[in-house]
């Protein structure tokens, strides 16, 4: 890291505000690896105010060139003090813009200020009820109360002179500071989610009133700026169109249609073995009935027996994959390489292909994609971004037309494109499919035994008012503090005939900040666990018999969906198979992951009762055992985003 420059000096603006020589005023967003950058980006444009994302060390000569009115730092996974720590250019400090640092942006702010930034004992992941100064601009027109996202290990615990701390969490770490003369100001928390209920606000208001933005950036039709872009890099070349039968691609098919004609789009369908119930038919009706002639390629057998390269070495058949990560390269790789075949089935010149593909801004900050930043750690990889997706972009042979849309942005666009309600509203669904649902595993745990007693005995410390807390055999994937987490499951169940939903989402928000070896934690339906770990699983892989388990079980809960009207209540709900046994020998789990989100960045189960009647997840509990041979237990989780992510792997 740069070192802190010394007797920094304030060089204060003169006259108005610095004003953009081009038409609208510009917020420069510099990205120091948040997995929010993006977001950050949307927001602002909400806000009908320009943006631009760079590098955290972009120099300030060229801040300057750009004639930016305002800079906004934002979060990342790496500690002010760290050998790791994104460089800057120590000037930035000195350029008299306004500034807003986000999570490690305050942090850097206050380091670079004097002030210190150390590790705390208490991480804080999850949402919280913060104290804040409404005196201050940055939080103009609010209560004195706010809840808000925060998710960070390292904290202010000395504010930089000249700066004074505006709101505090309450574990009484500093979440806010600002320094009003200077007009720069950094929080904790992240603003730019829907987690953060007054963050809009907040952006807003440093936009606007700290900043000066007049707010008058309208953009162009995104329709017409995307139609634009495809006739330009298309050219005279054909376009095959890999279609998984979601929105995303769907709307893809449909704008390529709409910008090239449809006599140069070949459209495929992938069907990997790893569809939902009547998934494939499903697909093929739907976009021939909005004018898309669909090609559908049964190639099941070549998916599980396929392999891939992963640092120079083969990995095994996808059939005897544990590694999630493996799974998605394979399945990824071998998109790529059924869609060469299918250009030559379809007789077309290679040199004049381009792939299109429904690659959305999420699926390629998730993946630490280039495109968005060079800085984001990878929480996931997506089938559509695989090393070899990489490449082929490189060398211009990928096209995106939606990779600056976001899930909510291209359900508007496919509604001006006149698709179906039914297909627009589709919830997501991930291109490996049930792959990817079904976690593999051929032992219970990846941490000592050591380590398993430690974290059970934390875990009973939450064991209260007739609710059990129990280590499970099984890990998911998880992001905290804008970096991946691969650990434990936890288990809460009850002995009460009526679940106490309030405690039950209270623990499973409590856990993974004090239970380090936590990220994700599930209410168990049936009768309570009142041991502190499970210890058996059965040894699960990706064949036809999971499949089916699976696809059976995610049918029972897309039918009571459909049945009581949730399907635009609820974002997404996947449907997760999991080795645990829960004691009875060959038995597995079942998880429904509600997921309530604007953004798909961040989000929340949806609480039963409230956004799901009880009712419905009890019919599908009862359908799931009696109807899916070989389930031993239903479980419900109970965990937003972060800390844990939408989909377990």
């Amino acid at each position: 890291i740069e070192s802190r420059p010394s007797g920094l000096h304030f060089i204060p603006p003169k006259g108005d505000l610095p004003m953009a020589a081009h038409q609208h005023q510009k917020v420069l967003i510099l990205d120091a690896g948040a997995q929010y950058a993006k977001v950050i980006d949307r927001k602002v444009r909400e806000l009908c105010v320009e943006s631009v994302i760079k590098p955290l060390d972009m120099p300030v000569k060229e801040i300057e060139e750009g004639k930016y009115t305002a800079v906004i730092i934002s979060g990342g996974p790496q500690s002010v003090y760290g050998k790791n720590a994104p460089k800057y250019d120590p000037k930035l400090f000195e350029c008299g813009l306004p500034m807003l640092g986000i999570c490690y942006g305050m942090q850097l702010i206050n380091y670079v200020f004097k002030g210190k930034v150390e590790t705390g004992g208490t991480r804080e992941d999850g949402q919280f009820s913060i104290e804040i100064d409404n005196s201050s601009t940055l939080f103009s027109g609010l209560e004195k109360k706010s809840t808000v996202l925060l998710t960070h290990g390292d904290s202010v615990t000395e504010v930089a002179p000249g700066f004074k701390e505006i709101a505090k969490s309450p574990s009484g770490i500093t979440a806010a500071i600002e320094d009003a003369k200077r007009r720069v100001y950094g929080v904790q928390f992240h603003p730019e989610v829907d987690l953060s209920e007054d963050g809009m606000k907040m952006l807003d208001n440093f936009l606007k009133k700290v900043a000066g933005f007049k707010g008058d950036f309208t953009p162009k039709s995104r329709e017409e700026e995307a139609i634009k872009e495809i006739r330009e890099q298309v050219g005279d070349n054909d376009v095959l169109v890999l279609v998984s039968g979601g929105v995303d691609s769907a709307v893809c098919a449909a704008l390529l249609k709409k910008a090239i004609g449809p006599e140069r789009i070949y459209s495929i369908h992938v069907d990997h073995g790893f569809m939902r119930m009547d998934e494939s038919k499903t697909v093929v009706k739907a976009l021939n009935d909005v004018g898309l002639e669909l090609k559908v390629l049964s190639v099941q057998n070549e998916f599980l027996k396929a392999t891939t390269k992963i640092d120079g070495k083969e990995t095994p058949p996808l059939e005897e994959c544990i590694r999630p990560e493996w799974k998605r390269k394979i399945i990824g790789d071998t998109f790529m390489v059924v869609s060469e075949k299918a250009i030559k089935d379809f007789k077309l010149d290679v040199n004049k292909v381009l792939l299109a593909q429904g690659t959305l801004r999420p699926d390629l900050i998730e993946s630490a994609s280039t495109v968005v930043s060079s800085n984001a750690q990878v929480i996931k990889t997506h089938h559509n971004d695989t090393a070899l997706v990489r490449k082929l972009r490189d060398m211009g042979r990928i096209i995106e037309p939606l990779k600056d849309y976001h899930k909510d942005e291209v359900r508007e666009l496919g509604k001006a494109l006149g698709l179906p309600e039914k297909l627009v509203w589709r919830h997501p669904f991930p291109g490996p499919g049930l792959a990817i649902r079904i976690l593999c595993a051929d032992k219970p745990f990846d941490i000592s035994q050591e380590e398993q007693m430690k974290t059970a005995k934390e875990l009973e410390a939450y064991n209260k008012d007739g609710i059990y807390a129990t280590l499970l055999p099984t890990r998911s994937v998880g992001v905290q503090g804008d970096a991946r987490s691969y650990k434990q499951l936890c288990g809460l169940s009850t002995d009460k005939k009526t679940p106490d939903w309030k405690t039950l989402f209270e623990l499973a928000k409590e856990i993974p900040k004090k239970v380090h070896n936590v990220n994700r934690v599930v209410f168990v339906f049936g009768d309570p666990i009142k041991t502190s770990k499970l210890e058996t699983i059965t040894n699960t892989l990706l064949c036809q018999d999971t499949c089916d388990q699976l696809r059976a079980a995610d049918n029972i809960v897309t039918e009571q969906l459909i049945k009581n009207n949730l399907v635009k209540k609820v974002a997404q709900l996947p449907v997760i198979l999991f080795p645990c046994d829960f004691g009875i020998k060959g038995g597995r789990g079942i998880a429904i992951r509600t997921f309530i989100t604007n953004d798909f960045m961040t989000g929340i189960p949806a609480t039963p009762g409230k956004e799901i009647p009880e009712n419905v997840l009890n019919t599908m509990n009862s359908e799931i055992l009696s109807r899916v041979k070989g389930i031993s237990r239903v479980c419900y989780d109970l965990t937003s985003k972060p800390p844990a992510t939408t989909e377990w792997e």
